[in-house]
């Protein structure tokens, strides 16, 4: 049976095509084989000319008409014609598609690949190791908020505000041409078998992301006001908009690896990280994004404390690289002994720590919080502040402390941050 079907041009269009389909079917067999449609007729629409091309079926010897599969059919009786004629009246939508794509392919209208391979790349740029910066002395790296880093409210949690900065601490050493044998250790701090361990650490922020927000964060070093120490800095922006999120500053210490005995800082390992640390006129340039010194944090006791928790023990799961407890595993056992009042009408924008031993596996701590001013003054609508501490539950020993700030839930724009130059 032959169909023939036209398919009207639009109004600006100056003619019209006619493609014709031969739909064969064998006697007796439930099987439609439709052939391919033949047209030479030059369609001009809009200034364009196209030429469908198509190839008409062939024959065999005895009459038979091969398919698209290589296989032969007969042609059909006037009574199997008449059998199937109500399908004729059907839109041949098969033929009605070839036609549009063989109208398409003719335009040798192509994708923009370059642009594609442009935004690919802007891509992988921003997700990868990060760069350096203002004149070398910054490092930046664009972290995305993944589904299983946001917490019940859809934002991302401290911790992962915190794994973010550790990274790109590391990358920056990295970045920099730094990198030693070790992790995030120079190679004169790989000879002597040292590595950084975090002294203090301040976190302020602003607004937490959210899932599918991506992140830049800037960070730079200094020199600190611990003669041993390190100062390190980061700057959170919302990589979009620009929007500064957070800020966090922390001092880092060198620990001999094998001995576990803090160490000074050898002059071989300054020489190294001089060329990239911020000083002088520059430092200057940095110094309203550097935190005030001198806020005491209090020590607890059980009988001080309004919340205290037992029976917190270390796992092999909390280990880092440096084979102990990764200082963001003590952050979440302070707050998870916050008040659950406060952890429901309020969120974390202040933080201040200082960690003063390490832990290992197997190791039973204690958390105490203590809310300043006694729990009795928790309001759902005001600033609250809490002391904290985790020590070490067989014999007292002071783990580390901290005091965090909480304001009330949906309450933005806290912290008085200051702003760098993307550039």
């Amino acid at each position: 049976m032959a169909a023939t079907s036209t398919i009207a041009a639009p109004a600006n269009c100056s003619q019209t095509t006619t493609a014709t389909s031969v739909t064969k079917i064998s006697g007796g067999s439930d099987s439609v084989t439709s052939l391919v449609m033949k047209s030479n007729t030059k369609l001009c629409c809009r200034g364009l000319r196209v030429k469908v091309k198509a190839q008409a079926p062939e024959k065999n010897i005895n009459g038979s008409i091969l398919n698209n599969y290589g296989t032969t059919t007969t042609e059909t009786t006037k009574e199997e014609e008449e059998e199937t004629y109500i399908n004729s009246d059907l839109p041949e939508w098969n033929m009605l598609l070839k036609a549009i794509m063989g109208l398409f392919l003719a335009t040798d209208i192509q994708w923009p690949l370059s642009k594609l391979r442009s935004q690919h790349d802007m891509l992988v740029n921003s997700f990868s190791q990060g760069k350096l910066v203002q004149g070398g002395y910054v490092f930046r790296q664009n972290f995305s908020i993944r589904s299983y880093e946001i917490g019940p409210h859809r934002t991302a949690t401290i911790g992962t505000l915190i794994n973010h900065l550790q990274e790109t601490v590391a990358n920056h050493v990295r970045g920099a041409g730094l990198l030693g044998d070790g992790f995030a250790s120079t190679p004169e701090m790989t000879r002597r078998n040292l590595i950084w361990v975090v002294a203090k650490m301040q976190v302020i922020v602003d607004q937490y992301p959210s899932w599918g927000d991506v992140v830049q964060i800037d960070t730079w070093f200094t020199s600190a006001s611990e003669k041993n120490g390190l100062a390190n800095h980061w700057l959170l922006r919302d990589a979009n908009t620009g929007q500064i999120l957070a800020k966090a500053t922390s001092v880092w210490i060198l620990m001999n690896k094998k001995t576990r005995k803090l160490s000074k800082i050898p002059e071989e390992v300054r020489g190294e990280l001089e060329p990239f640390q911020v000083m002088g006129e520059l430092g200057s340039y940095f110094a309203n994004h550097r935190f005030p010194e001198g806020r005491k944090l209090s020590k607890l006791h059980d009988d001080t404390a309004d919340f205290v928790q037992a029976g917190l023990t270390t796992r092999l799961s909390d280990l880092d690289v440096h084979q102990h407890v990764n200082f963001s595993r003590y952050i979440g056992w302070i707050l998870e002994n916050a008040p659950p009042s406060i952890l429901e009408s309020h969120e974390l924008y202040d933080m201040d720590l200082a960690f003063r031993r390490e832990c290992g596996v197997g190791n039973v701590l204690k958390s105490l919080t203590a809310v300043v001013g006694g729990s009795s003054s928790i309001e759902a609508g005001s600033i609250i502040e809490c002391d904290h501490m985790l020590q070490l539950e067989n014999n007292g020993h002071e783990v580390m402390r901290g005091r965090t700030k909480w304001r009330p839930k949906g309450f933005n724009n806290i912290a008085n941050i200051g702003q760098i130059s993307a550039e």
